[in-house]
């Protein structure tokens, strides 16, 4: 894994990426010593070294959630690991609910910035000094300018509509409530869901390049008729897989 530079993190039901890429490695979760597991739907728990016209990138066939009873350091410690073995830029996807009134189920939001005040901080009782860096870490910046051109290129390049927008972290397991989603929107965020953020926070303090994608899988609570359920994340998340493959297969080459 060496000759990667590159790790992107695939979120729940779009794992699939993996088989559109040439693969040349995979290993499953459990077999790296220490890094923990996840059992919840569309998250395999597996680590796929592929090549794409020379291009080498590590995928994440889903990640560990906070609600699933880890600590925010179990929760954050594939980041570790990704640094060790020499991963300079992290892209981070999930599922989200759209919050902003202007999206649509289907859209692609390009993560701006973060709300995370509602979960615990990954960098409580880190030293991260003892690793070279500040304990004190600059949040000014987390999701990369640099990184965040590229996936604008490659979103005009494959004809992919990217919104952008502010990308709030909640606990879960529960969905939020309407007066909760309300709240949010009031506090400038466009999308909400379980995960991203505190692994954005810990790979900046690490000094990682970082890029956060949202596919907006439904819309949040109090804005449709229906109610919210994992299976419609899933199933929602599928049927943008091949538009999500074509725009990270666009992304690839850039990194």
């Amino acid at each position: 894994m060496e000759e990667c530079k590159s790790a992107i993190v695939l979120g729940s039901g779009l794992g699939n990426l993996a088989d559109r890429l040439h693969v040349q490695k995979i290993v499953a979760f459990e077999d790296i010593d220490g890094l923990p597991v996840p059992a919840v739907a569309g998250h395999k728990g597996e680590m796929v070294v592929a090549d794409l016209d020379g291009k080498s990138v590590l995928l994440l066939k889903g990640r560990v959630h906070y609600y699933e009873g880890y600590s925010m350091k179990e929760v954050t410690k594939y980041i570790s690991f990704l640094k060790n073995v020499g991963i300079e830029n992290l892209i981070l996807t999930n599922s989200a609910g759209g919050i902003n009134e202007n999206f649509a189920k289907g859209d692609f939001m390009e993560i701006t910035d973060h709300i995370s005040s509602f979960v615990p901080s990954p960098l409580i009782g880190v030293n991260l000094e003892e690793q070279g860096h500040q304990r004190f870490a600059d949040m000014s910046e987390v999701y990369d300018k640099s990184l965040r051109e590229k996936l604008e290129v490659a979103a005009t390049g494959c004809g992919i509509e990217l919104k952008q927008g502010v990308y709030v972290q909640t606990t879960g397991p529960n969905y939020e409530t309407p007066a909760e989603i309300r709240a949010y929107r009031s506090l400038g965020a466009d999308a909400v869901g379980m995960s991203t953020a505190v692994e954005a926070i810990f790979a900046n303090a690490l000094g990682m390049r970082v890029l956060g994608i949202s596919y907006i899988s439904n819309l949040a609570a109090g804005m449709s008729e229906n109610p919210l359920s994992h299976e419609e994340v899933t199933s929602s998340a599928n049927e943008g897989a091949d538009r999500f493959a074509k725009l990270i297969l666009a992304l690839i080459p850039q990194l």
